[in-house]
């Protein structure tokens, strides 16, 4: 197979239209004041024009681009997202080399960026306390009730805005992950999150070797205490290994609260949607709806807007090392393809078409696909079933989300507010 090389007027193209954004919105922690410009600038619409435009005109499912010094090409075709996906970790290994130099900042050991027997470990260790298989954790009615209790903080008239949700969204995550006693260890969470805004420079970034120790040392407290009903206790040891994958479950657990937040402003904004989600809400936790509808709001906004993959080998005519990306949105809003590019669609996600295209990966896909996929669909669908439970939402930021036009490509969860009132 022969792979074409893109110009390097159109590679220039690539880095500044669509990688550009991503690095600039923060591919580890996002930038606030950042992701305010991009919704404004629209920067997916511009990014998949590109993309489209590449694939008509390289007619190939990856295209190499001109990059000095590193071997880099793009996944054009929904048949090579699932192919490459479906090959990890060998010969597309998820530990690709871009990724290793942001994530190696604060957890080294993560399974993300290992490989080998450690990887296998590692996510053995990972799938096992996360029980990646069941659709329902063991600890269900125990998140279930700390939701409940938490969400009852919120608003129950008046205005929601992000800092306000996500004030109770870190509680309950804490209780989750660490246990009740982290309930309101704000600083854990700071820790954490210092080290990834310093992580998304990838390669600038200096190692604040103090930072991750004394952030380190808070996760392994918590996992001492192995608190019954958390998934600590689940992880049952404390081990530097254990420490980092925890880590990087409340790194998860930061994206989830954007899309759960996100697909509240859809469930505001598109009454048969809602209609849908409150008739389901008292079956908590058997949410299939408002499954689909996290789904799909991942759908239409990526956490993970590049997967990226290196090969281990030399494979389909690119040499072993050469770094591979797959740009979500492109495929989750390929408008050439995807009648519903464009629309907030969860009734794909329940009759088999959004399983039937291998490029709408909202939680990645293979082997290497997150491990807390179940386990992030029901908590994002009982946090939502409980703020909806008693409360009726109105988006009131200005964003144009409802049915009657194309959704926009870009979405900044911090700018989102809601007008609040008690259900009637």
């Amino acid at each position: 197979m022969t792979v074409p090389t893109a110009s390097r007027l159109d590679t220039l193209k690539v880095a500044t239209g669509v990688l550009g954004p991503v690095l600039a919105g923060g591919v580890i922690k996002r930038r606030p004041k950042v992701m305010g410009l991009l919704e404004k600038a629209q920067a997916d619409t511009s990014a998949v024009q590109i993309l489209q435009d590449l694939r008509a005109k390289y007619a190939a499912p990856l295209v190499r681009l001109a990059v000095p010094g590193r071997s880099f090409a793009l996944v054009l075709s929904a048949d090579e997202v699932g192919h490459v996906l479906a090959e990890s970790p060998e010969p597309f290994s998820p530990a690709n080399l871009e990724k290793r130099r942001a994530l190696e900042k604060f957890q080294p050991h993560g399974v993300l960026i290992s490989e080998g027997p450690e990887r296998a470990r590692r996510r053995e260790f990972t799938e096992r306390a996360l029980e990646t298989p069941q659709p329902l954790h063991h600890l269900t009615p125990v998140v279930l009730r700390k939701v409940q209790e938490e969400v009852a903080a919120l608003p129950t008239s008046g205005v929601l805005d992000w800092n306000q949700f996500a004030g109770v969204w870190w509680r309950a995550v804490r209780r989750i992950v660490l246990g009740d006693a982290a309930r309101d260890d704000d600083t854990t969470t700071e820790l954490l999150g210092r080290l990834r805004s310093s992580a998304n420079w990838s390669y600038l970034s200096p190692r604040h070797k103090g930072l991750r120790e004394r952030t380190l040392a808070r996760v392994r407290a918590h996992l001492a205490r192995a608190e019954a009903g958390s998934l600590a206790e689940a992880a049952g040891t404390t081990e530097e290994d254990a420490v980092d994958q925890v880590g990087h479950w409340l790194f998860a657990f930061d994206a989830a609260g954007m899309v759960t937040f996100r697909t509240l402003g859809m469930l505001a904004t598109h009454p048969h949607a809602r209609q849908l989600a409150l008739e389901e809400v008292p079956s908590a936790p058997d949410l299939p709806y408002l499954r689909a509808s996290v789904l799909e709001t991942v759908r239409l906004w990526p956490t993970t807007p590049a997967i990226l993959r290196d090969t281990t080998k030399e494979v389909e005519g690119l040499p072993e090392g050469t770094g591979l990306l797959i740009f979500a949105p492109f495929f989750h809003r390929d408008d050439q393809n995807l009648p519903y590019a464009h629309s907030f669609a969860p009734d794909i996600w329940l009759d088999g078409r959004a399983q039937e295209n291998p490029a709408l990966v909202p939680f990645s896909a293979g082997p290497g696909e997150c491990p807390a996929r179940n386990l992030v669909l029901m908590v994002t669908s009982v946090f939502l079933a409980k703020m909806l439970e008693t409360r009726d939402y109105l988006l009131t930021s200005g964003q144009q989300l409802g049915p009657a036009t194309p959704l926009p490509s870009t979405l900044d969860n911090f700018g989102m507010t809601f007008s609040v009132r008690p259900k009637r």
